[in-house]
């Protein structure tokens, strides 16, 4: 081995016992937990502008359809007017709002799809987080009270064991009601009323997305005309608008 090649491999192997001496754990879990929960906030914002996207296009969609009736029923009413030139020119804008509409309907679709991902992978972000906080709590636990033993054991080289049995006792029913305390707090971290309203927010939203869904059905004729009271509240709304 050349003489370069043992002045290197020595320099790494005191650098890294260095860098063992000076490092701590309890520091470094610490380190990390915060650069997981900083993410956070990072997240929900892509998140956010996901489903911005998504509401965005929705409303694209809706004025689209509502401009494509509207031309049906200019065209229908210039054709019994006679007037067939204003007919033409309405039909051409027609044409290219169902062609706005199609596109429009596609991204729509996709961007629904988009949103669902980014608010799964959000909560699984989250979930991990929660865990791997746990796992790091216990790792600072177990590093303290190995630190603590360290000092203990150094003492006992020095002095009798008997007279300091009350005070391993004492330590030890500490750290118990620190990793008592640590706990007690992680677990109202994981139950507060955000993540609770938010559990909220998601049931809601899929309350409306099913409302929804049972309307298009009483529209279409797949189900029975007095299947249930939302039904009998579409159709009479529905009834509202072609009287007006």
């Amino acid at each position: 081995m050349g003489l370069w090649a043992r002045l290197s491999r020595i320099f790494r192997a005191n650098t890294g016992a260095a860098l063992d001496k000076i490092e701590n754990p309890e520091l470094v879990l610490q380190q990390t937990i915060r650069d997981m929960r900083d993410r956070v906030p990072e997240l929900n914002n892509s998140v956010a502008q996901v489903m911005a996207t998504e509401r965005l296009l929705l409303k694209q969609k809706e004025n689209l359809s509502g401009q494509v009736v509207d031309l049906d029923s200019k065209i229908k009413a210039s054709v019994k007017m006679g007037r067939d030139d204003i007919a033409t020119a309405y039909i051409g804008q027609l044409q290219q709002s169902q062609i706005d509409l199609e596109r429009t309907t596609a991204q729509a679709e996709q961007a629904q799809v988009a949103s669902k991902q980014a608010l799964k992978a959000r909560d699984n972000y989250v979930l991990n987080m929660k865990k791997r906080t746990a796992e790091a709590m216990q790792l600072i636990s177990a590093a303290k009270q190995a630190k603590l033993q360290e000092q203990l054991a150094q003492t006992m080289e020095t002095f009798n064991i008997g007279d300091d049995a009350s005070t391993f006792s004492e330590m030890r029913e500490k750290i118990d009601r620190r990793v008592a305390a640590a706990e007690a707090k992680l677990q109202l971290g994981t139950s507060s009323v955000d993540s609770q309203m938010q559990d909220i927010e998601r049931e809601a939203m899929d309350i409306q997305l099913q409302d929804k869904l049972l309307e298009y059905k009483q529209n279409m004729g797949l189900l029975g005309s007095g299947s249930n009271n939302t039904g009998k509240q579409i159709s009479s709304g529905s009834n509202e608008n072609n009287d007006n």
